[in-house]
């Protein structure tokens, strides 16, 4: 598997490999046909195979954009060279924000909510994602792990950098695991989900001050 590009011309068509993904991810990954996906992007299926040998790696590098998007987009500081300063594209449609801490210095539980919402709908939303987080373990050195060490980073520095402390970012994500497949598997309603996410957000952030 190929890194992501650098010459200009090349990252273009390697995003718009990427943004047609997006549309296969909705339906589920035995969705996501590779010599589609290239005819849809107008690239050789050669290139496409070059940076993306199998389904799972290109809806996994999606979820990566995705998540490196919505950590730019909610980030303090200067997006990182070579990630785009435009604002995250959302497959939920949901803003996520960050909201302006209170007099007191406490932590924006709202801004929060808004990340780990995103993410919680980006999972659910797009089956293709998480069937590819479901299935795929750490094998060593194998770019798949790769791929799933990077989207545990990312993750985890798009909630920190709203919430302030990464031990509760953590704890958040996997409550989103565990809400993402409760909702799937029918067992709570998507109304429930959102509200359970939501107090999970207001116990663990709004009464801590920010570091």
């Amino acid at each position: 598997m190929a890194p992501p590009p650098t010459l200009p011309r090349q990252r273009l068509r390697y995003t718009r490999i990427l943004d047609v993904a997006a549309g296969f991810a909705r339906k589920g990954l035995d969705s996501v046909v590779l010599s589609e996906v290239a005819a849809k992007a107008d690239v050789p299926l050669g290139t496409l195979y070059r940076y993306f040998p199998s389904a799972t790696q290109l809806v996994l590098a999606l979820y990566r954009k995705q998540l490196t998007e919505l950590h730019a987009a909610n980030s303090p500081a200067a997006p990182a060279a070579g990630t785009s300063a435009a604002p995250a594209k959302r497959p939920a449609g949901r803003s996520a924000k960050p909201a302006a801490g209170n007099a007191a210095g406490d932590v924006p539980a709202q801004a929060t909510v808004g990340v780990v919402m995103e993410i919680f709908h980006m999972r659910l939303m797009q089956p293709a994602v998480e069937q590819c987080l479901n299935k795929a373990v750490y094998t060593k050195d194998t770019d798949t792990t790769k791929l799933l060490r990077e989207i545990d980073s990312t993750a985890e520095k798009a909630v920190t950098a709203v919430s302030g402390d990464a031990a509760v970012s953590r704890v958040l994500l996997l409550t989103v695991t565990g809400l993402v497949q409760s909702v799937r598997c029918r067992r709570l309603s998507l109304f429930e989900a959102e509200e359970g996410l939501k107090k999970a957000c207001a116990l663990l952030t709004s009464s801590r001050p920010a570091a």
